[in-house]
């Protein structure tokens, strides 16, 4: 009785080890293939990025002010005038007070 249970069980082993080597060997190829779309996929990413640098680095530079006179020039546009009312877009459409009215004082103020 026991020989034919070893029996059975060494077929089942052997038939069982058959199975799994066929299913291995395609689970092999769907790796190497999933391997090779994802390798595929960095190498096309790689290039998007470096054709995009190469573009950034093809452009000119910004180029600094060099002179003083042109320091100068810049910081001379920024000491403008106090708010005129000509200079108060947001106090011409209605949505902000202007600047330059004075607030008028309270006329029954208590004491």
């Amino acid at each position: 009785m026991t020989i034919g249970i070893r029996q059975a069980r060494d077929t089942a082993l052997e038939s069982h080890d058959k199975m799994k080597q066929g299913a291995s060997s395609s689970q092999a190829m769907q790796r190497v293939r999933v391997g090779m779309v994802g390798l595929a996929a960095v190498i096309l990413l790689i290039g998007l990025v470096s054709a995009l640098f190469s573009a950034a680095n093809r452009q000119q530079p910004v180029t600094a002010a060099t002179s003083a006179a042109e320091v100068a020039n810049m910081t001379s546009a920024n000491t403008a005038s106090p708010a005129d009312a000509d200079n108060e877009p947001l106090a011409q459409l209605g949505v902000a007070p202007s600047t330059a009215e004075a607030s008028p004082a309270p006329e029954n103020a208590p004491k």
